[in-house]
């Protein structure tokens, strides 16, 4: 469930653009009003404000925004501005250059995602950097983790610790998400362990952290997203970009079901959570997008 909350009465899109050029005109920027128009409009709504804001003003929004705005609160709203598989298209690129490389931002995004919507991003790439998105992925990944896109892992393999065994291949390629679930469970039912608890024998192996991880993405994903908030809202520092990463690609999909994991797993409201480690229009606009009460 989303938890974006869209007004009965949305404005038109022109209204919409006409109210943004005001927030940008004059000695400040007016973030409170970016936010209430942005924060409260669903993605095609987003699309239509953007492209009427170029035919009126001859001008990109993004490229506006990204003017008039700064640090976590300029990258969160850009991020949540553009379409679902054009943010996807910028974080998996993102995702492959040298100094901001990760392979668990592409894994997020190739087991979280339907294979309509995964089609959807490839073309979003191509448009937007004209290069193909599985050939910067096999370029700029290597050994196992280039084999890696929805990893199943059968219990001989983890007994034996032969985590990229090539078979994994043929059933990565052959096995939807819903079989892949089945096998889950049914390894569960076989072995009586969960295959994300067996899959930790060995806690230093980055690969096989990252199967763990799938594993838990592809059967529970609330739990994985909720994880993913929890160590990045920590007493060691904000890690800002997984927390954006997540509100922006979860508000209108399943951002419902992780908040009350969230609060299930360390008794407290995401909100709250949020609240207490941010600050300022960045603190304003998540808390917007995770449908808290005054934003």
């Amino acid at each position: 469930m989303a938890t974006l909350k869209v007004p009965a009465c949305v404005p038109s899109p022109a209204e919409d653009a006409e109210q943004l050029r005001k927030a940008f005109e004059g000695w400040g920027t007016n973030e409170a009003l970016i936010i209430s128009i942005l924060a409260h409009r669903n993605a095609e709504q987003r699309r239509l404000i953007q492209q009427t804001y170029a035919e009126t003003y001859g001008e990109d929004l993004l490229k506006a925004l990204d003017k008039e705005l700064s640090s976590d609160f300029e990258k969160a709203v850009l991020l949540w501005t553009l379409h679902p598989s054009e943010r996807d298209a910028v974080l998996a690129n993102e995702a492959t250059k040298r100094f901001t490389s990760s392979n668990w931002v592409l894994m997020e995004i190739a087991c979280s995602r339907s294979s309509h919507e995964l089609h959807l991003v490839k073309q979003a790439y191509h448009a937007r950097f004209k290069k193909s998105l599985e050939e910067d992925v096999a370029f700029h990944t290597s050994g196992d983790y280039r084999k890696l896109l929805v990893p199943l892992i059968l219990h001989e393999k983890i007994k034996d610790k032969h985590y990229n065994d090539e078979e994994l291949i043929r059933i990565i390629t052959t096995r939807s998400k819903a079989q892949l679930n089945a096998t889950f469970n049914n390894y569960n039912n076989e072995f009586g362990n969960a295959i994300t608890k067996d899959l930790k024998a060995d806690k230093d192996d980055e690969f096989l952290k990252l199967l763990r991880a799938t594993a838990k993405l592809l059967t529970f994903p609330e739990k994985y997203f909720e994880k993913l908030l929890r160590l990045s809202i920590n007493k060691l520092g904000t890690d800002e970009g997984a927390l954006t990463r997540v509100v922006t690609t979860r508000a209108e999909v399943d951002l419902h079901r992780i908040k009350e994991e969230y609060q299930r797993r360390n008794s407290i409201p995401l909100d709250k959570a949020i609240e207490k480690d941010t600050g300022g229009d960045y603190e304003k606009l998540l808390l917007a997008l995770i449908g808290h009460g005054d934003a």
